[in-house]
């Protein structure tokens, strides 16, 4: 049951968090990191920062997980690492509203595998939400109604992030039981953990030219942009209804567009900006549809 008291606290720590989420395009943008070697100091800096809240909040680290679990909680942060690298590369190949967006048809993925995966059935809805969100990203991408800052390797790389991020919800759904924070904080560190063979072979960890700046901003994309986004964000989940986060979770991907043309300059054109309504749009029909049905269940 959620607590309504705490419903306005809880609403600016989620509208806060989903506002450092949408910026983290834009910092990237700024960082002359390899995208590999970004998710690594990410992965590690966001997992140091829930270990030291579990443990100043004195809640806790759960041992004795089962086997299954942890291999899926280690397995889930892996797929968590490749997704950032995917999308921070993403970010480097096209623009930070093209990335955002292909990045944002993660529901429709999650929606087109939940037959094979869940045993759902794809209802009309869902398949019309589906196919408006296909149209979109065909709009997006300059398929359809010319190029609009897109490059085919940028959305490649935005669209396999979605994959990814989509098989996270995916494979989340089968871990249950286990404190939110924790969970985060183990899958974090498996995120920045799979990355290092990578870097190992590409000679990744050498050859970056360090600044105070370079410096600086990592450290904000792996604390503030992770550590602390995560913290408001799970932290604001019980002072909420399901629907209202469904909602609110889109302030991400439109801040991200906001963010791109505001400090970026990165016009997205006529039919992007409809592209981004209809994958936006069929993505929040789709999410709240989801959501009321669990709150159904639940009982409120």
């Amino acid at each position: 049951m959620n607590d309504r008291n705490n419903e306005p606290k809880s609403l600016w720590m989620m509208v806060f968090s989903l506002l450092i989420f949408g910026s983290i395009g834009v910092f990237r943008r700024s960082l002359p990191l390899p995208s590999a070697f970004l998710a690594f100091a990410r992965g590690l800096l966001g997992s140091a920062m829930l270990f030291a809240f579990l443990l100043l909040t004195r809640r806790g680290i759960k041992k004795g997980l089962s086997r299954r679990s942890f291999g899926l909680l280690a397995l889930t942060g892996a797929v968590i690492g490749v997704n950032w690298m995917l999308l921070f590369e993403a970010f480097n190949r096209t623009t930070v509203a093209v990335a955002t967006l292909c990045y944002y048809m993660q529901p429709t993925v999650v929606v087109l595998f939940s037959p094979l995966f869940f045993k759902e059935k794809l209802t009309v809805r869902k398949a019309v939400c589906a196919a408006v969100a296909v149209f979109g990203m065909a709009l997006v991408s300059g398929v359809v109604g010319g190029s609009q800052g897109a490059t085919p390797g940028g959305v490649l790389f935005g669209l396999g992030a979605a994959v990814c991020y989509a098989a996270v919800v995916i494979l989340n759904k089968r871990l249950g039981g286990i404190d939110v924070y924790q969970k985060t904080a183990v899958q974090l560190f498996f995120a920045g953990l799979v990355t290092v063979p990578y870097l190992l072979l590409t000679g990744g960890f050498g050859g970056i030219a360090w600044s105070g700046s370079t410096a600086l901003l990592l450290l904000v994309i792996g604390v503030i942009h992770t550590g602390l986004a995560y913290l408001l964000y799970f932290g604001s989940m019980d002072g909420l209804r399901a629907q209202t986060v469904a909602m609110l979770s889109y302030i991400d991907p439109v801040a991200a567009l906001l963010f791109s043309a505001l400090f970026l300059h990165e016009p997205l054109g006529a039919a992007g900006i409809v592209g981004a309504v209809l994958i936006i749009g069929s993505a929040l029909v789709s999410e709240i549809e989801i959501k009321r049905r669990q709150f159904d269940q639940k009982g409120g």
